[in-house]
């Protein structure tokens, strides 16, 4: 969600290091951004609405600095303002903060009975008052942190300056993600390695109640009771290229049309040499169940493994949403395998939820884009996906990519337990290998999908329907649509229509559907034909031959059960796509909307 960035050379100016990291963690989402820096032995504070363009703007092309910091907002408590916007000084400390201080209110309070005022909305001014207000008890930075350490309850990534001081930055960190990059004579604090990489590619890994003094020569890590840390000097290996959309109009454009190559790469390690490659997946045999817990798209994704482990492998399923997760009675068991998944590893619900599965020492699983994330760290394994990076907020081949390693869990799964047949389990495998094959077809379909977004981005209203499976497709489908077109979208269970739901269809009303199962496609076509009885415009994807000139129908491949949701999505996420270009909205960083959602 929000950006840091942090900075302090020897000899360089860091403003242009600052502003090209907050650039380069624009894909995260966010509404204000600013900066603070060192300029004549004061700190100068700038603070904007809206991109880091309009902050480069307010910054001269004179200014020069050696140590600052830098904010990108995804607002949560107070308006997207300039006040709001970070930084934050109050009395000898300034700071930028990712997270949220839940007691915050409780800490105002007290601050007020002790003669501070406040200026913002914020609960990250309250974090900037409380370290103020034990620098000056103590007149000793690092016991200020530590207090702040045992007062302050919620999550922060915090790095801060202090007056007066223009040869250290300070950071501390609970549930938040932040590393500390270290170059020839500089060195950056940063809330996503995305920020560092034009400029080092060796970090440290800041851990939850740890913090650091940073110089332009030294890096001091200490725990919360003040003892120096010896951490591990990671280095980013994977090849660093620019993020560039190429031809493509929009970042999520090129995203769709990556898939051929990231369901692949996903897969391969599976897939290469047959049973056995597949037999390399986790044994899932000696758990009664499985738990799967995840956020938005991945949710979702999780709904389709569900689908896959009850009707193939006849085990015991259920999908949690993170963000509930902790408030239910889930039946913890050791026997239940709970598979947690997550693009960034960051995200905070799924975080929390992961954190009580630890406490009760049951057993994890992580599906997980990043490596080095967060959540990489707390599950007992972890399968990686191999989406690459995806800059556009909403997801699409990242979530293909959980798509396919979660089909291949269950496969493995349906060979160990036996619920497949060998010669059943070859063909499924071969039908990854062709996975290149089915998609393309389907992303080279550009002229159906504008057809139909140029029928339907004028509407107020769409349904997107299905049964079984189909309908964890259509819910997939629905939230493509109003994240980046912010046309109200629904997703029903197509037999539940008439329940209730019908009533809202009329005249022109659009209905998106797939129908891929030959048992349950005559009761789907049923409720297609109740809704065009009240008028409405029907658009179905399937695999069958229906050739009735009432519906508007994309056809697929014929395709294993296992393969059939990656081929399902494809026409949802361009129509999706396609009308949210007609609209004219910003597709790639849709408003409101966070890539990587580190607050719960």
């Amino acid at each position: 969600m929000c950006g840091i960035v942090g900075a302090i050379s020897k000899d360089k100016n860091i403003l242009p290091i600052l502003i090209t990291g907050l650039k380069n963690l624009e894909y995260r989402g966010y509404d204000s951004a600013g900066v603070a820096y060192f300029e004549n032995n004061k700190i100068c504070i700038t603070k904007v609405t809206g991109k880091v363009d309009n902050l480069v703007q307010k910054i001269s092309d004179d200014d020069s600095s050696k140590i600052g910091i830098a904010h990108t907002r995804w607002a949560t408590h107070g308006k997207a303002t300039t006040v709001n916007a970070h930084p934050h000084k109050v009395g000898h400390i300034t700071i930028v903060h990712n997270g949220i201080i839940e007691n915050f209110e409780e800490i105002k309070e007290k601050l007020s009975q002790c003669g501070y005022s406040f200026k913002t909305s914020t609960d990250s001014e309250i974090a900037a008052a409380l370290l103020n207000y034990y620098y000056e008890e103590y007149n000793n930075i690092e016991k200020a942190i530590e207090s702040f350490m045992k007062e302050a309850k919620g999550s922060y990534a915090i790095s801060l300056l202090i007056d007066n001081d223009q040869n250290n930055l300070y950071c501390l960190k609970k549930e938040s993600p932040l590393i500390i990059a270290t170059g020839n004579n500089f060195n950056i604090i940063a809330s996503d390695i995305r920020a560092i990489l034009k400029y080092t590619n060796k970090y440290y890994i800041l851990d939850d109640f740890e913090y650091a003094k940073v110089n332009n020569s030294e890096i001091i890590i200490k725990n919360s009771k003040g003892l120096v840390l010896n951490k591990e000097l990671k280095e980013y290996t994977h090849e660093n290229k620019e993020n560039s959309k190429g031809h493509y109009k929009h970042y999520m454009l090129k995203e769709i049309m990556e898939q051929s190559k990231t369901i692949a790469d996903t897969a391969i390690p599976y897939i290469d040499d047959g049973i056995a490659s597949l037999l390399t997946m986790p044994d899932l045999t000696k758990y009664n169940a499985i738990d799967i817990v995840g956020c938005g798209t991945a949710y979702h994704a999780g709904l389709v493994a569900k689908y896959l482990f009850q009707e193939i492998t006849n085990t015991k399923c259920n999908v949690y949403l993170a963000s509930e997760y902790r408030y239910q009675n889930n039946f913890l068991s050791k026997d239940t395998l709970t598979i947690f998944i997550s693009q960034s590893g960051e995200t905070a619900d799924t975080i929390a939820a992961l954190k009580l599965v630890k406490s009760n020492n049951l057993p994890s699983l992580g599906i997980i884009n990043v490596e080095n994330s967060s959540m990489t760290f707390l599950v007992d394994q972890c399968l990686y996906t191999k989406a690459g990076s995806e800059i556009a907020v909403a997801s699409t081949k990242a979530y293909t990519a959980q798509v396919t390693m979660l089909s291949l869990l269950a496969l493995s799964h349906a060979y160990r337990n036996k619920t497949l047949k060998e010669k059943e389990v070859l063909e499924v495998l071969k039908e990854f290998k062709n996975i290149s094959n089915l998609i393309t077809p389907l992303l080279d379909k550009k002229n159906i999908y504008q057809s139909i977004a140029k029928e339907i981005y004028n509407e107020d209203d769409i349904f997107y329907i299905g049964r079984g499976l189909d309908y964890v497709l259509s819910m997939e489908g629905a939230l493509k649509l109003k994240e980046i077109s912010y046309i109200h979208s629904e997703a029903y269970a197509a037999g539940e229509l008439k329940h209730g739901t019908i009533s809202l269809v009329k005249k022109n009303t659009p209905v998106l559907c797939s129908a891929t199962n030959d048992k349950l496609n005559p009761k789907t076509v049923s409720n297609l034909k109740e809704v065009l009885a009240r008028g409405a415009k029907v658009y179905l994807i399937t695999d069958d031959s229906y050739n009735d000139p009432a519906f508007n129908i994309i056809n697929i491949p014929k395709a294993n059960i296992f393969i059939k949701p990656l081929l399902i999505v494809i026409p949802y996420q361009l129509i999706a796509y396609y009308t949210a270009d007609l609209k004219g909205t910003d597709i790639d960083k849709p408003k409101n909307l966070a890539k990587s959602v580190t607050v719960e």
